[in-house]
């Protein structure tokens, strides 16, 4: 179809308002614009038609044969349009908001407060997809991701929700007495790490260490792993936000710990975000807002 051939869409909805309402005051409420602004519009479609849509020989627009015809193509046009905007509108409604997060940012930090959430919206449904692996976003499936790192992320926009350096922690009886200096001192440690991550890797490759682990190393998913560390089964990465009352009460110790710098963000695609989306958001910020304020205060 050649869309550039077509009048412009507000002289035809111009027109296709008058036309259902037969009267040129009433087209103008419909559309929210002065009944001058419709009579303009109508006189602009007949130019660019080269057609006479409007008798005006009474006292009372009516319309012609040309007119009936075009009116008749554009309700159904437009009815079409307005039914399936109206469709498509209810439906990504009535979709749950699907929600992508790490395992142990759902254990140490959302579900203790998901409650609230789930009182103040009780209409929304939750689909919570907690995982190790970066999950794409698209149209249509998940909505919003909680993700750890530094906020660039192409194409995607970021705001942080909990600032945090990783930390390396241990329970103080796998020590024993053993005096940790450098990265390298840990390789003989049992280590553990979340499912679908390479953090204790990852963590060492970027202290410089090229040798691999020689101690034992345990996947596990992110709700036991604190339990396995306070445990003193292993040495791990994480987030120093989930482990500071347990340095407090030195129930663990922290070995190493990152710049400053990175931390958990809310990450959504570009564009306008559904309102179950929104309001989950706006949710997460006054979390944020509190935590803050709770620290400060």
């Amino acid at each position: 179809m050649d869309w550039l051939n077509l009048p412009p869409l507000t002289a035809l909805r111009a027109f296709a308002a008058f036309a259902e309402h037969g009267n040129v005051s009433q087209a103008g409420a419909a559309l929210n614009v002065s009944h001058a602004a419709i009579s303009q519009q109508l006189r602009s479609l007949e130019e660019q038609l080269g057609a006479v849509l409007l008798d005006r020989s009474g006292r009372a627009l009516s319309l012609t044969a040309e007119g009936e015809h075009l009116a008749q193509a554009l309700l159904l046009g437009f009815g079409a349009i307005q039914a399936s905007v109206q469709d498509i509108s209810t439906r990504g409604a009535a979709r749950p908001l699907h929600i992508s997060c790490t395992p142990m940012f759902a254990t140490n930090w959302l579900m203790p407060r998901l409650s609230e959430f789930r009182f103040k919206f009780p209409e929304i449904d939750l689909v919570l997809d907690p995982r190790g692996e970066v999950v794409e976003l698209q149209p249509g499936g998940i909505d919003l991701a909680i993700r750890y790192g530094d906020g660039a992320w192409a194409g995607l926009e970021a705001e942080v929700l909990l600032a945090s350096p990783m930390a390396v922690v241990a329970n103080p009886s796998l020590l024993q007495n053993r005096h940790v200096q450098t990265p390298e001192d840990l390789l003989d440690f049992p280590w553990l790490e979340e499912l679908g991550t390479t953090e204790a890797a990852h963590w060492l490759r970027s202290r410089g260490v090229a040798d691999a682990i020689r101690g034992t190393s345990t996947k596990l998913p992110g709700n036991l792993l604190m339990e396995a560390v306070r445990d003193g089964q292993g040495v791990a990465v994480t987030v120093q936000a989930f482990v500071r009352e347990d340095l407090k009460t030195g129930r663990l110790v922290e070995l190493f710990s990152e710049d400053e710098g990175r931390g958990y963000h809310i990450v959504t695609r570009p564009g306008v975000q559904r309102p179950p989306v929104r309001q989950f958001i706006s949710w997460l910020r006054r979390q944020r807002k509190l935590r803050d304020e709770a620290a400060h205060g």
